[in-house]
């Protein structure tokens, strides 16, 4: 029984993994086509490099990553913190609102974003891009932090009042530390689903600006070259950087 169910976790982690695995090796196989090991090379990463379109739209992507879950994690912090601390009309029609675009289809979503940056006459673009991914990660962002919130001990609070301390010092000392883990992992939450998404963006980007996601979608549908090999090796590497950094920051924190 035992050995069925190591043999059962050790295919779960092969069936997640394994496929990782291969794409990162293939990523130095001097073969093109990656069917047989024909030697290591970094040639596909110099093409990558070498690949000015190709390039840029990893940059535009990274871009648009970071300026959304910087403004969709700040946006939505407060957001929690006013829901979390405060009575106001529609208050549960807000946070129902927030629970309806994470549930909506992509496709949904995108053809609403669509529908009103027409009407209000916003060229599809950059900005209507960043527009898009802030909306759609705020909601995440407030759930993450909200949730902490929930745990959190209101009487801390209470003996910072007593000892005379001023809301802004209240939340300075007090609430921005305890909650910052819930921050961090919504704007990593945040970059990831911004990085990622290929639905939203084929909507509401314009010609003149080309994201990572659409490019390499467009490049697959004739077979993966060593360069989406690459590409999804540097994505990856750039995704453990930043979730060891967060978590070197969170231990520094505590």
């Amino acid at each position: 029984m035992k050995a069925l169910k190591w043999s059962f976790i050790t295919a779960i982690f092969a069936y997640l993994y394994l496929p990782i695995v291969v794409l990162v090796i293939n990523s130095f196989n001097s073969s093109k086509y990656g069917h047989e090991w024909k030697g290591f090379t970094l040639q596909w990463y110099e093409k990558l490099f070498e690949n000015e379109s190709l390039m840029q739209a990893f940059l535009n992507s990274l871009l648009i990553a970071g300026i959304a879950a910087t403004a969709a994690t700040i946006i939505g912090t407060l957001m929690a913190l006013a829901l979390h601390r405060y009575r106001f009309p529609l208050k549960g029609a807000a946070s129902g609102l927030l629970f309806v675009v994470m549930m909506s289809p992509d496709i949904v979503l995108a053809i609403t974003f669509l529908v009103i940056f027409i009407a209000l006459g916003i060229q599809l673009g950059f900005w209507s891009l960043l527009i898009a991914h802030i909306t759609f990660c705020l909601p995440f962002v407030v759930v993450t932090v909200y949730a902490h919130l929930k745990g959190f001990d209101k009487h801390l609070l209470e003996a910072g009042q007593d000892l005379g301390a001023s809301e802004s010092r209240l939340f300075w000392l007090i609430t921005l530390p305890l909650v910052f883990p819930a921050i961090v992992a919504g704007w990593l939450l945040s970059f990831t689903l911004s990085l990622d998404d290929v639905i939203i963006s084929s909507f509401v980007t314009g010609p003149g600006f080309e994201i990572l996601p659409i490019r390499v979608f467009s490049m697959v549908k004739v077979g993966v070259s060593p360069e989406v090999n690459v590409l999804a090796t540097l994505l990856l590497g750039i995704s453990l950087l930043l979730v060891a950094l967060s978590t070197l920051l969170l231990r520094r924190k505590h």
